[in-house]
């Protein structure tokens, strides 16, 4: 009898273990290639930024970030079918990192020593700067000095407004919205003179169909701001992939093509592709 009962508990154990890894294996959270063994990968993006990462109303999926990540998973063996979105906002990127929530992140996720103590990275993929969104027609803003005394506009809480408001023009009269769309529309009906935060978002914004010909970036580079893909501390495996993805993105146009099919129509004049440097 008592061998019975070691038996069965065996087996209960075996049954458990099996089931679990039926589970797991649905998701992929491992750090290898090879998306005929997986079903999908889940990757972090943002939904609300044209031209970086977006949902859009149909239910498609655009932006520069978008198509780095479709290329990403493309060289670690997923088909863009197998590609599960997640909607990553800024506050939440570290933790859908660390609790596994998501494969890695590809949301203008600039690098810096604190986050880099919380998840790993590898790139950057795009390095950008923060500039001022101003009317195409605006010939009087061409320095952010120019703000003093006008309108400024950025979202709640953006570090971009408090750098120009306190390092480049104190005078300017900062006006904070729950969005960048706010932003847009106040620009467009002159109830502010500016817009500012990293210029690759601007370009995306500006590039949109039915903004086309009424803004234009001033061309400013107020801050660096080096996009990196964020993963999992410690997992080198997968950072070497992903690093050897985008040198290979390069290489082959497809980093160029992405750059101009996102933010070419707004006057962005973007960097070189930066040198990988993390990992490395």
């Amino acid at each position: 009898m008592k061998v019975f009962k070691t038996g069965a508990v065996a087996a209960i154990a075996v049954a458990l273990a099996l089931t679990a890894t039926a589970c797991g294996g649905t998701t992929d959270k491992g750090s290898e290639g090879g998306g005929d063994k997986k079903d999908k990968v889940v990757i972090g993006i943002k939904f609300d930024q044209p031209g970086v990462g977006l949902k859009t109303p149909d239910g498609k999926y655009t932006g520069f970030d978008v198509d780095v990540a479709t290329y990403v998973a493309k060289e670690l063996g997923y088909t863009p079918e197998q590609i599960e979105w997640k909607q990553a906002i800024s506050a939440e990127r570290e933790n859908l990192i660390a609790n596994g929530d998501v494969k890695f992140v590809v949301a203008s996720y600039s690098i810096n020593d604190k986050r880099k103590e919380k998840v790993d990275f590898a790139g950057p993929y795009l390095l950008a700067h923060q500039d001022l969104l101003v009317r195409a027609d605006d010939t009087s803003i061409t320095k952010a000095e120019d703000l003093n005394k006008k309108k400024l506009c950025s979202v709640t809480g953006s570090t971009s407004a408090q750098n120009v408001k306190t390092k480049l023009a104190p005078e300017a009269d900062l006006l904070e919205q729950g969005g960048y769309s706010e932003c847009l529309t106040g620009l467009e009906n002159k109830k502010v003179d500016a817009l500012t935060t990293d210029n690759s978002i601007l370009a995306g914004y500006a590039a949109q169909e039915n903004n086309k010909g009424k803004f234009k970036l001033v061309g400013l580079s107020l801050s660096n701001e080096n996009y990196g893909i964020g993963l999992k501390k410690g997992d080198t495996e997968l950072q070497t992939k992903i690093n050897a993805a985008l040198k290979k993105m390069v290489a082959d146009g497809a980093w160029e093509a992405a750059v101009q099919k996102n933010f070419g129509p707004a006057n962005y004049k973007n960097e070189p592709a930066p040198q990988i440097t993390e990992g490395s």
